[in-house]
């Protein structure tokens, strides 16, 4: 799994999350950083303020996935679909960081989505293009000639006869 990950994505999600909720990541790993959930929680809590009630800052291993499932719950409730998320193990035990850095770049999106104020992070999602057409023009759309029917596939139909022919020289 770790072949999957791009440190420079890692880079550009701790840059946000430490523009986000103000404070830098304790010295150590990325990852070693998220474990505990802390700090995602925080972030959930500055995107999206009461987000999660309760951060528990310690106990044992218990009680800090917690901290994660309840990103996961607050997540889930800002607008990522289940697909964005990472399982619990993914962070906890370090078994797919990939999946915690593409989850928090989609909730990144998901910010710019909801017009927070904040730092940016990465590409904006892009929004629906709904077009509503009268019956009139989709009568008339109904008579046009597309593209792959009768005007560009003259050559087909004639390569068809020399099927099964063989060609003696």
């Amino acid at each position: 799994m770790s072949g999957k990950r791009n440190p420079e994505l890692d880079r550009e999600v701790q840059q946000w999350i430490e523009s986000v909720i103000g404070e830098k990541f304790p010295s150590g790993s990325y990852d070693d950083a998220l474990k505990d959930g802390i700090i995602l929680c925080k972030l959930m809590n500055k995107l999206q303020p009461g987000a999660i009630s309760k951060i528990c800052t310690s106990g044992g291993g218990f009680k800090l996935r917690e901290n994660v499932s309840a990103f996961q719950n607050a997540a889930r409730a800002y607008g990522l679909p289940d697909a964005e998320l990472f399982q619990t193990v993914d962070l906890f035990e370090k078994r797919n960081i990939a999946q915690v850095t593409q989850c928090i770049h989609a909730l990144g999106r998901q910010a710019q989505r909801k017009n927070f104020n904040g730092p940016i992070l990465g590409p904006k999602m892009s929004d629906s293009n709904v077009r509503e057409f009268t019956e009139e023009q989709l009568r008339a759309g109904q008579n046009m000639v597309g593209l792959l029917n009768d005007g560009m596939n003259k050559g087909a139909s004639q390569a068809g006869q020399n099927i099964g022919l063989t060609r003696h020289i």
